[in-house]
């Protein structure tokens, strides 16, 4: 009969055989384990509890937000500060700040809030990086509590979700990190420790969260930087990301394997007048490669507008030049 095991070993029938493969296991995990806490270690100084006061509604309203400058500028959800009166945030140390909303973008759903006092700050990351499975935490600060994290893998790239201005955000970031309430807000963070989402949404009993890329976010913050909202121009298509065939790609020398599909255009607008059809793949415009509907808003920015711009669209196969003068998008 076998001698009973001390406490902190293994046992049981395969002792011997499986000690080793045990201990490898058990050392992938803690590892694993170790390198989740880093990360969180690193962000989580940066994320901040916000709060907000409304006329005419009892109570506060809620969310989280992301310290992403030195010098103090956030991003939280459009939907968390509209229409507020006062924004208050906490930070990581307990104190508390009231705030200013520098700038807000339902279209995105991404606002910008100034933080007087700032110690800790999270970088943006690269989020056309991002890979599906990759792993990735969500941190926030649901109801108040602090620095709720969850950790799950990129379940999908490129979707599309209504903004709360009824317009439709493209390219958002679906994830299986579980979200709560007042996570919106708070930033999605990859392995290397950089903020690659703004948490946006949560599809009750689905278990599906999304993020607005980092990308699309950078992009706000600069456009309400500089011009204190974002200044948009259009081309009056909707699209969708999608991914080329690799033969494809090499056949008509792309940097890359990714495009953004014409699934509609909008009769007399920009895109209509220059040719642009259902079905093109939009993969360049001028010497930016489209990877991301991300990048497709960056090259409309406030500078594109009443400006011809060489757009390049895969179409029956052949790579094919339009010129196109994008119109500004109304406010």
């Amino acid at each position: 009969m076998r001698a009973p095991s001390p406490i902190g070993t293994w046992s049981g029938e395969f002792a011997d055989t499986d000690t080793a493969t045990y201990r490898r296991g058990m050392s992938v995990l803690r590892a694993f384990s170790d390198e989740v806490a880093r990360l969180v270690e690193l962000v989580r100084p940066a994320v901040l509890h916000v709060r907000t006061m409304r006329a005419g509604r009892r109570g506060l309203g809620g969310g989280s937000a992301v310290l992403v400058t030195p010098d103090g500028f956030a991003l939280t959800n459009s939907h968390v500060v509209h229409g507020a009166d006062g924004v208050e945030v906490t930070l990581h140390d307990g104190t508390t700040a009231v705030v200013d909303v520098v700038g807000s973008d339902p279209i995105t759903d991404v606002a910008v809030l100034r933080v007087p006092r700032s110690t800790h700050s999270a970088p943006l990351g690269d989020s056309n990086a991002l890979r599906v499975g990759e792993t990735v935490v969500a941190v926030g600060s649901p109801l108040g509590l602090a620095h709720t994290v969850t950790l799950g893998v990129v379940s999908a790239l490129g979707r599309t979700l209504p903004s709360p201005s009824g317009r439709l955000i493209d390219g958002v970031i679906q994830t299986d990190a579980p979200l709560n309430p007042g996570n919106s807000g708070g930033p999605l963070v990859n392995a290397d420790g950089f903020v690659v989402g703004i948490n946006t949404a949560i599809a009750p009993g689905q278990g599906l969260c999304f993020a607005v890329p980092a990308n699309t976010a950078q992009f706000v913050l600069g456009e309400i930087l500089r011009h204190g909202r974002v200044r948009r121009a259009r081309l009056g298509v909707a699209a969708e990301e999608v991914w080329l065939a690799q033969v494809l790609a090499q056949r008509l020398d792309l940097p890359h394997n990714r495009g953004i599909a014409v699934r509609s255009v909008e009769p007399g607008s920009p895109a209509s007048r220059a040719g642009l059809r259902v079905g093109d793949v939009l993969v360049r415009v001028n010497q930016q490669p489209l990877c991301s509907i991300a990048d497709l808003h960056r090259v409309l920015d406030g500078t594109a507008i009443d400006k011809d711009m060489e757009v390049y669209v895969l179409r029956a196969g052949n790579l094919e030049r339009l010129l196109v003068r994008p119109a500004e998008l109304a406010a």
